[in-house]
């Protein structure tokens, strides 16, 4: 199991997030509430009714004192917007309106702070959980998170949970640098017919990122780590293979590296690699290393 990895939140960079937890009501269905607003007034959110537990992702702009959230369907036909007035994300409650696009339909909103991760209050806490922008068919999945006084946050693990009842099924420990609200996925990683996930690792040159995969055991019913590895695997569920990608030097170099499946462990297959060549602007075949 991966090591826990504890990193200091920077407050002085650039573009700062505002990633802030609230819990409350749209008309009279309570709601949980996931803004990651940054300081150029662009962000992202995820919202949940708590009696469905299925996360809706919107994209969110700030303009003045005005922060609108959009939502979309899965065609990216906007369906909805949520208004706020006067936002100041040192509020504790935020009043607001949710309107149907298509109805015209509007509902109040009213939310109250559960916790901020730009808090620099000194103040110390564990076991929080940020909603993630995914979920499994009868299963939702939470980040947990801590803060220690100095501003440093730690991630401890995931949780997933049942829809509807809110009953836990799993707690996995688990380390990543990254607290944002995307760090999981959902695939059918090793083609066995059931839904799984992977959770956000590490960013490398380039485009190369890494996660951890958890595979289902369907005689238990629960998650365990697998031993897959690799940069910016891909899953072809008609291949049944697994593909690696590997850049560097700007692009200039490509590797990718097939894998089939035996017993849930990665068997090398092939290994191609390619070199930009600046007469011809293409790319051509090496033989690899």
């Amino acid at each position: 199991m991966k090591q826990k990895i504890t990193f200091l939140f920077l407050l002085a960079t650039a573009f700062v997030s505002a990633q802030i937890n609230y819990k409350g009501f749209i008309d009279k269905y309570p709601i949980e509430f996931v803004t990651d607003i940054y300081s150029d007034g662009q962000g992202t959110a995820i919202y949940a009714y708590s009696n469905y537990d299925t996360p809706i992702v919107l994209n969110a702009k700030l303009s003045g004192k005005t922060l609108v959230f959009t939502e979309k369907d899965k065609s990216g036909k906007e369906t909805a917007k949520l208004r706020f007035e006067n936002y100041n994300a040192e509020n504790d409650q935020l009043k607001g309106i949710w309107k149907d696009l298509n109805s015209g339909k509007e509902l109040k909103i009213s939310l109250t702070k559960e916790f901020d991760l730009n808090s620099n209050t000194g103040e110390e806490w564990t076991e929080r959980e940020i909603l993630q922008s995914v979920s499994m068919k009868g299963k939702y999945i939470k980040l947990v998170i801590s803060k220690d006084n100095d501003g440093s946050f730690g991630v401890s693990g995931i949780k997933v949970i049942e829809k509807k009842t809110d009953k836990l099924i799993q707690k996995i420990d688990i380390g990543s640098p990254n607290l944002g609200l995307f760090n999981v996925s959902v695939g059918d990683y090793n083609f066995d017919g059931f839904e799984e996930f992977s959770v956000f690792e590490s960013s490398y040159a380039g485009p190369n990122t890494s996660r951890v995969y958890f595979l289902y055991n369907p005689q238990t019913g629960k998650y365990f780590e697998s031993s897959f590895t690799g940069t910016s695997l891909e899953f072809d569920s008609k291949t049944k293979r697994i593909v690696e990608h590997n850049q560097c030097c700007a692009g200039r170099s490509i590797e990718r590296t097939e894998y089939k499946l035996v017993n849930n462990k990665m068997v090398l297959v092939k290994k191609t690699c390619f070199e930009y060549d600046q007469k011809t602007k293409d790319y051509k075949k090496l033989k690899c290393d």
